[in-house]
């Protein structure tokens, strides 16, 4: 008899920094939005919501207050895992990215290198990786190691060799960013290949990548992220109604492979982190 598959966990990142209404114009901002993108991205099969600030303009901000509002709109809603962006825009500084780490939400980000992005830099230098570890380790959040390129998974296995982290990580793997890493299975395959004996990890396909990085992921045992902040389509030509359209069109793809969904309560067990119902501070 066949051992049975690994439920699929999937992460929704709901709105991103760089992506416009103008793109999308189901792209959520206020709290409400939000809040309500994140419950039917739950109700779709999401386990988590990866989260960046918006101002009530749309321009990107990592304002402390902009995450309780959101956090409270989301446990309003949903019991589903709350996952802070630490990469906020390029060219914001460490501090300010950092600053709502003081919530503890259950999980933040820790991209592990600099990486071109697109005409840009993503700007993350070893002392500041190491600080953002040591915020991530004073306020309890668990991480998700971000990696856009080879580089940042040795960076990765070097802060726990240092016991900067502690333990097996779990490791979401960006590929398809105009300077980085490009979107292929045999990418995928070789990074995962060098993951340690209990890590976990996932894949974000970036625009046209993504729904394919996904059914790889899939067949291969791993997890996915989809959602507006990576690609804003369905399907060529045809735009996503929300972040919880990808949600569905994955869960449809585990369908069809046999895997189950994962539910949070496992996923929370998985990642090894304990439910947070308001934030701090």
């Amino acid at each position: 008899m066949n051992a049975p598959l690994t439920p699929l966990m999937i992460t929704a990142a709901i709105n991103g920094a760089e992506v416009t209404r103008h793109d999308n114009p189901t792209l959520p901002i206020t709290p409400e939005e939000v809040g309500e993108e994140a419950r039917r991205c739950a109700e779709e099969g999401a386990c988590i919501v990866h989260l960046h600030g918006r101002n009530p303009d749309g321009t990107p901000s990592q304002d402390v207050d902009v995450f309780r509002d959101y956090f409270e709109a989301i446990r309003d809603r949903t019991d589903i895992i709350v996952q802070f962006s630490t990469g906020g825009a390029v060219g914001m500084d460490l501090e300010e990215r950092i600053a709502a780490l003081a919530l503890r939400p259950e999980m933040a980000t820790l991209t592990t290198g600099s990486v071109n992005f697109g005409d840009g830099v993503f700007v993350n230098r070893v002392p500041e990786i190491r600080e953002i570890a040591s915020r991530l380790t004073q306020f309890e959040v668990r991480a998700e190691i971000e990696v856009f390129d080879l580089g940042m998974l040795d960076t990765a296995f070097r802060l726990v060799d240092e016991g900067a982290l502690r333990g097996p990580q779990h490791v979401n793997l960006v590929l398809g960013v105009p300077g980085a890493m490009s979107a292929r299975t045999s990418h995928v395959d070789y990074l995962v290949s060098l993951l340690p004996a209990g890590w976990t990890w996932s894949v974000a396909g970036i625009g046209r990548h993504e729904l394919a990085m996904a059914r790889h992921a899939i067949e291969q045992g791993g997890h996915v992220r989809v959602g507006l902040e990576d690609n804003i389509f369905l399907r060529r030509g045809e735009l996503a109604d929300g972040s919880h359209s990808l949600v569905r069109e994955v869960a449809r793809m585990a369908s069809e492979a046999g895997r189950p969904l994962m539910v949070v309560h496992d996923a929370r067990i998985l990642l090894r982190v304990q439910e947070t119902r308001f934030p701090a501070g």
